[in-house]
């Protein structure tokens, strides 16, 4: 029998922990009911308290309270979409049938975004100065989980150029937009994930993902 863990959470808590992170989904359907305040502010606490690389904390969020500019995010999006599926070729109709946002539909839209002059910040960063973003995303994985846990819907929207959503909303030279995100009240939460439900893709099998030493011969990009 394995010794006592001094630190480890109640089992009911660990079980609460890892369903969240089970049934965390990217959520595109939406009820137009509003968040209220103090859980807005709940699940921004959840991000900021997100680790980050040399704790720069580049994470920035506008809140679109605008509905002309809710909008205007929108044709944004819709542009890119068109793009997108011009570009996937052979899978283009099929990506045209796919629900991609929410972002009309959802109770509130926050801009997630990366911090102006970074540059300084080389902790962590002077070989790999993309963990900016990925400190940012650790962000948006604690938002995503503390919603789903509070029975909120959180979508995150990628389909748009970041230049002109940066003009859009007047962000200045060096802050770069990642993550349109839809937030808000669901029908339902999906069973499986969106795009394995609809047969786009399928989750690969752990054992295909983890190695041990050395990168195994063969493995290329996933299928």
């Amino acid at each position: 029998m394995s010794p006592e863990l001094p630190h480890r959470y109640p089992q009911a808590q660990i079980d609460a922990l890892y369903r969240a992170i089970r049934e965390r989904r990217d959520m595109r359907h939406f009820l137009p009911d509003a968040v209220d305040p103090a859980l807005l502010e709940r699940l921004l606490q959840a991000a900021h308290h997100a680790p980050s690389v040399g704790f720069m904390q580049p994470w920035r969020f506008l809140r679109i309270s605008d509905r002309a500019l809710r909008q205007r995010i929108h044709a944004l999006v819709d542009q890119e979409r068109i793009a997108t599926a011009e570009a996937l070729g052979q899978r283009e109709d099929e990506f045209m049938r796919l629900k991609v946002e929410g972002i009309l539909d959802c109770g509130e839209v926050l801009v997630a975004a990366l911090m102006d002059r970074r540059e300084p910040h080389v902790f962590g960063r002077r070989t790999m100065p993309q963990m900016d973003l990925a400190s940012l995303a650790c962000a948006l994985q604690n938002m995503w989980l503390a919603a789903r846990a509070e029975g909120l819907g959180m979508g995150w929207v990628s389909l748009f150029d970041p230049v002109a959503l940066a003009q859009l909303l007047g962000m200045p030279i060096g802050a770069e937009p990642v993550a349109v995100l839809c937030l808000g009240h669901v029908p339902a939460f999906y069973d499986k994930p969106m795009l394995e439900q609809q047969q786009w893709a399928t989750r690969r099998a752990l054992d295909e993902l983890v190695f041990e030493n050395h990168w195994p011969d063969g493995e290329g990009t996933s299928t």
